[in-house]
């Protein structure tokens, strides 16, 4: 007899906030409590898969503040976010930054790229 995992996901992808039972059974996903196909999507690339958006700030000099806003500018793997984040804590960059500027190509080689969130002028000393 075959074993089946049954996991319970709450979808974020629409206001509804389905609670989604995703059951898998060797190779085979099933998605139950969902009100749109995306529910579906969203609980298979969860289950598969799962990604995020990973927002923090880097270390700025000769600006008006000591650190800059930055994030990933795609999803990335949810097991390299700790690559990510260490990729960044001891970096340091000069302004000036314009918002969406790339901070670091390929972080952590995920695929995606690290962005400035907000522009930050050069500060005369």
């Amino acid at each position: 007899m075959s074993e089946q995992k049954k996991s319970k996901i709450l979808c974020i992808r629409c206001p509804k906030g389905c609670e989604l039972i995703v059951s898998k059974q060797k190779n085979d996903l099933k998605v139950k409590g969902n009100e749109c196909r995306i529910g579906i999507e969203y609980a298979i690339e969860e289950t598969k898969n799962p990604r995020r958006i990973v927002s923090s700030t880097i270390k700025i000099i000769n600006s008006n503040y000591p650190r800059l806003p930055v994030r990933t500018k795609n999803s990335v793997p949810k097991n390299k976010i700790k690559k990510v984040i260490e990729e960044i804590k001891d970096k340091t960059i000069k302004s000036p930054v314009k918002k969406d500027q790339i901070i670091i190509k390929n972080i952590a080689n995920t695929g995606s790229d690290l962005i400035a969130e907000r522009n930050m002028e050069r500060v005369k000393n």
